[in-house]
């Protein structure tokens, strides 16, 4: 191939119309990432983007919505446990999953169901 891929630059999830508030309540305050201004042309659309340092999630909303249940980014961390017990303080539910050699996991549901996988690989 005369091409690489490099990364992922972002991962979209859908929210159901109006769920913009939803989704900064729990990615800004709960998760602590930041919002991101989206650009002018698509502000049109609906949702909200956020940062958190390399990691971008776009949320955008669908009509009708249906949450991804199965489907999920996972998102790799440095300090899972604090990262748990960081949770834990915010009142996020999350459930671990031991299941995957070498690697402490969980998963948390977003407020529209939406799942979330959260790893570090054992060093």
């Amino acid at each position: 191939m005369s091409f690489n891929y490099e990364k992922i630059d972002h991962v979209q999830l859908a929210a159901p119309i109006k769920g913009e508030n939803q989704a900064r309540e729990f990615y800004k305050d709960k998760l602590g990432f930041v919002e991101v201004e989206k650009p002018v042309l698509l502000k049109k659309n609906g949702g909200v983007w956020f940062q958190a340092g390399n990691i971008h999630i776009h949320i955008g909303v669908e009509e009708p919505f249906v949450p991804a249940k199965k489907a999920h980014p996972a998102f790799q961390v440095k300090n899972i446990e604090a990262m748990k017990q960081y949770l834990a303080e915010k009142d996020v539910a999350f459930k671990a999953d031991d299941r995957l050699p070498g690697a402490n996991r969980f998963y948390v549901s977003d407020p529209f169901g939406n799942r979330l996988e959260f790893l570090e690989w054992e060093e």
